[in-house]
């Protein structure tokens, strides 16, 4: 059995020993295995990234923890080809909640949102995916210049 150390802030340890309570764990330990399990599950079960998608990736996070902000938005510049457009609403004086809209190949997507998520400071992160088919389209819509009409439509599967 290894061993390590985690640090939880006084409310969420709060939170997460009545949740203990609630489901009959003997201890943390118990609960955090299960949690993990749970987590490797959900991960093995995923389909392949394969083909491409539109996506919504939601998270909250302190924007006084120091640099988050300007970590979030660099690497957002980063993947500008992933990157559609980005919500941020003010939830109180510390928190942001902020929701952005993703396309691109869905491996591509998918290591974005985690690399955003697994940032210090960000919590409750969630990723939406919706597999599309990529189709080149040869109308316009009488604003495109002239030559320049075809563009890609993106085609929820299902």
């Amino acid at each position: 059995m290894q061993r390590f150390t985690i640090s939880l802030d006084e409310d969420l340890a709060r939170e997460f020993d009545r949740l203990i309570a609630e489901r009959g764990y003997r201890n943390r330990s118990e609960a955090v295995r299960d949690l993990l399990r749970g987590q490797l599950e959900a991960a093995r079960q995923q389909p392949a990234a394969a083909g491409h998608c539109v996506a919504n990736l939601s998270y909250v996070y302190n924007h006084h923890e120091r640099d988050l902000a300007e970590r979030l938005t660099t690497l957002q510049h980063g993947h500008h080809d992933l990157t559609v457009a980005t919500l941020h609403a003010h939830l109180d004086h510390d928190n942001c909640l902020e929701s952005v809209i993703l396309k691109g190949p869905t491996a591509r997507v998918r290591a974005f949102a985690e690399a955003l998520t697994a940032e210090r400071g960000v919590r409750h992160g969630s990723l939406n995916v919706v597999a599309v088919e990529v189709a080149q389209s040869s109308h316009g819509h009488g604003y495109a210049p002239k030559g320049k009409a075809a563009h890609p439509h993106l085609k929820p599967k299902s």
